[in-house]
């Protein structure tokens, strides 16, 4: 059967990240077809170039699939292309810097320590706001009856059950999950992803730079 009458199955994610400027359908689809000599063919189409000026080295651009399907046509007028993706993606271009250890080392740390005293500080703050020393002071005073030093059985299991807390709520502990389920960071960075894709998606469309049918392959630097 010839190339042009078979059916393609074509799938995007919404957001891909390519590092050759000269992006191809390949770097940016999952395909499937019956004929598996159709696929490689396909692959190998070229969608856009990415042509950057800035400093950061990064270009962004949001694509219709109808552009895609368009290219794929261009190649075989005939073939007929099923979309199981998305509409609308982001192709995101970054050339690859490669730090050294000690960069990386230094910014874990940064943001471990940003992190260890931004909780601390919520935590005193809120403890001095409700006054916790004094109302555990008053509990133990009233059970039993002996002025509390500052240090007694109340704070020591407050202590352990706030991180026991902690851990339980955010469902791991190092790279050791407790459960199978996404922990509360987790599910809170992909609605703050999707939302980003979103923005960006429309924001492209309101300002007529989305790649569709009819436009250049050709894309220059886009700041974000």
């Amino acid at each position: 059967m010839a190339a042009n009458s078979e059916t393609v199955y074509i799938k995007a994610d919404r957001n891909v990240e390519v590092t050759n400027p000269a992006v191809t359908l390949g770097d940016v689809l999952s395909m499937e077809c019956a004929n598996p000599a159709v696929v490689p063919k396909l692959k190998t189409i070229k969608l856009l170039k990415f042509h950057h000026t800035d400093n950061k080295h990064q270009n962004r651009t949001a694509v219709s699939i109808l552009k895609v399907i368009e290219c794929i046509h261009r190649e075989y007028p005939g073939m007929d292309i099923q979309n199981m993706g998305e509409q609308d993606f982001i192709i995101t271009y970054e050339e690859q810097q490669t730090a050294g250890g000690v960069v990386h080392v230094l910014k874990a740390a940064v943001v471990v320590l940003i992190s260890f005293v931004g909780a601390a500080f919520s935590i005193m703050a809120f403890n001095n706001d409700i006054d916790v020393t004094k109302m555990f002071g008053q509990i133990y005073m009233l059970v039993t009856g002996v002025e509390s030093d500052g240090f007694t059985m109340l704070e020591l299991t407050y202590c352990i059950g706030l991180i026991i807390g902690i851990l339980t709520f955010f469902n791991h502990f190092g790279k050791k999950k407790f459960t199978v389920d996404p922990t509360p960071m987790e599910v809170e960075m992909r609605l703050y992803e999707n939302d980003l894709q979103t923005t960006l998606i429309e924001n492209y469309s309101r300002k007529e730079k989305e790649l569709d049918v009819g436009t250049a392959n050709r894309v220059g630097s886009h700041r974000t």
